[in-house]
């Protein structure tokens, strides 16, 4: 277990390093993921270890939800004044992320050939 969350915490902190080598406007861990992704690709399966690991993490994720809802009541009064703009970024971005969504899942079924009525 403490090697595979080593190398989950190592993906991390590689992807941060070239994320801020690069100066990209991406987060580190989503770089680490795909850093990841390839490993675990490369090897053709995911160890066994990293899998219980990663569940075990995914279990207790709501914990780390409760810094971010710390912030949001810290930050209380920004809130109260830039109300607007904090609503039209959520709004657009869910609507954002639901199209792109469809529009992924469309072009996923179209190349694998499943039709949307046969998933019925």
């Amino acid at each position: 277990m403490i090697a595979a969350f080593s190398l989950l915490v190592l993906c991390q902190l590689i992807g941060e390093f070239l994320v801020r080598l690069a100066r990209v406007p991406v987060p580190g861990p989503v770089v680490g993921l795909l850093l990841l992704l390839g490993f675990l690709a490369w090897r053709g399966r995911v160890p066994e270890a990293v899998q219980s690991t990663s569940r075990g993490l995914l279990t207790h994720l709501s914990l780390l939800f409760v810094p971010a809802g710390t912030g949001v009541m810290l930050h209380m009064h920004r809130l109260r004044t830039e109300w607007l703009p904090v609503i039209a970024a959520l709004v657009a971005g869910t609507a954002i992320t639901l199209i792109v969504t469809v529009l992924v899942f469309l072009a996923v079924s179209r190349l694998t050939g499943a039709s949307i009525a046969a998933r019925k």
